[in-house]
């Protein structure tokens, strides 16, 4: 018996697609509810309903440069509060300064929603006066009007904030400023991370380099993605919205997938369960601790020997960085793993590397599913020197082990092989905070 046959047949037992999700079928999935969702909505009635919000911004990238303007940036993100100014000089190229970094309101505890929005006006206060109008990166669902606020709809990634649900945030946030002593903002816009990062594309491109369309991927403590839509969009017919758009897509919700018994264990324990089903099955807040579920697991079930197993389940937290870590140097008895794994024997070791390998390549199929449905979804790239222009962002993607190789692998085959569907992965630097500059200002 080798270990691979022994780790597929554990994972199979327990639910885990053996080989990882069958990409093209995901693809197909993702594109019928994305289709479901701009005509309908979530909000729609029965049981075969979209599970992404699909939500048009109203906004698109910008045709000129933007030239001599300061605004300030907020970027909320999963477990981060980041502040700062943005200038932009007579040439367009950026610089960040006062740059503030806190603890995101409502991670440790149950926040009202004065006091949120409340601390949120604190956290500017060493911005105060340095420019007119605020971009605010809020990565957490919410509906965007036309003036570009935006009112949440629920949040993800652990955030306790229940009275902030249905809240305008730049309205609210607004409201606080002025009873700091500000002057009331000029404008503040609103806009999802993955829609900032699609932004920094346009932004950052090089001259004499043209995209024929934009994507935008968060895989960090959460997931999610954004595109734009040039079709009209059903559920918005009576509303004014240009001929095209960005799209948030709120993928982190999608849940047209199977899930394994470890997913469906540890969905139990979160803040949203029976929500964010996607996003819990990949993205960095919830990677590890599902692993660390089929470790256990595997333990119990004889898959290790036997003074490895005993260490294994007294594991109390078990998290991303700690599958890195052994991902990175398995032999170093200085991490979590490594120092169990050095009382057991190779089989140990391998079983080890070869089970949690297997979320890897599972992430790694469900992110290139995604950015490949918003890809063929916007209808561009069917010209090889006007490639979509997909932007990744988050600590998740870039640092997982092999990740980012087997994305682009992967993206190769389905896109470009399959489909003759050009693309072009892109990172530029500051991408959240750039968008979010371009948003205000645009």
């Amino acid at each position: 018996m080798t270990v691979a046959q022994k780790v597929n047949a554990f994972l199979g037992k327990n639910g885990f697609a053996c080989g990882g999700p069958n990409i093209n079928a995901v693809i197909d999935s993702l594109l019928w509810d994305m289709k479901k969702g701009l005509n309908e909505g979530r909000a729609a009635e029965g049981a075969f309903v979209a599970s992404q919000d699909m939500i048009p911004t109203f906004a698109m990238p910008p045709t000129e440069r933007i030239v001599n303007k300061n605004v300030i940036v907020i970027d909320a993100g999963g477990t981060n509060f980041r502040a700062c100014l943005v200038h932009f000089d007579a040439e367009g190229t950026y610089t960040i300064s006062d740059l503030k970094k806190t603890a995101m309101p409502g991670i440790e505890r149950e926040y009202g929603k004065k006091e949120f929005y409340d601390t949120i006006a604190k956290n500017l206060d060493h911005l105060k006066g340095k420019a007119d109008s605020i971009g605010f990166c809020f990565s957490y669902a919410m509906s965007i009007t036309p003036e570009g606020d935006g009112r949440v709809l629920d949040f993800s990634k652990e955030i306790k904030a229940k009275e902030v649900v249905g809240s305008l945030v730049g309205e609210s946030l607004s409201a606080a400023l002025v009873e700091r002593g500000w002057e009331k903002p000029k404008k503040i816009i609103l806009l999802n991370d993955t829609a900032a990062a699609l932004l920094s594309g346009a932004a950052s491109a090089k001259p004499g380099r043209l995209f024929s369309s934009y994507v935008g991927l968060i895989l960090g403590t959460g997931m999610n993605a954004a595109y734009i839509e040039s079709n009209p969009i059903k559920k918005i017919a009576g509303q004014k919205a240009p001929e095209s758009q960005i799209v948030v897509c709120e993928t982190g919700k999608f849940d047209k997938l199977p899930q394994s018994l470890f997913d469906i264990a540890y969905d139990k324990t979160t803040n949203t369960p029976g929500m964010y089903i996607i996003e819990k099955m990949c993205s960095g807040a919830y990677l590890g601790p599902v692993t660390g579920l089929a470790l256990k697991q595997a333990a119990k079930d004889g898959l290790f020997s036997e003074a490895v197993a005993k260490d294994l389940l007294l594991i109390e937290k078990f998290e991303l960085k700690d599958m890195d870590q052994f991902f990175f140097a398995p032999y170093n008895t200085d991490t979590l793993l490594g120092a169990i794994m050095a009382k057991g024997n190779q089989d140990d070791y391998d079983t080890c590397y070869a089970l949690l390998d297997a979320f890897v390549e599972r992430t790694a199929r469900l992110a290139a599913s995604i950015i490949a449905a918003c890809v063929i979804k916007s209808e561009k790239g069917t010209q090889a020197s006007l490639p979509v222009c997909v932007v990744t962002e988050g600590t998740t993607y870039f640092k997982t082990h092999n990740l980012q190789d087997r994305v682009k692998g992967y993206l190769n085959t389905v896109l470009m092989e399959e489909r003759g569907l050009s693309f072009e992965l892109v990172s530029p630097e500051s991408a959240i905070t750039l968008g979010a500059a371009v948003a205000a200002l645009s």
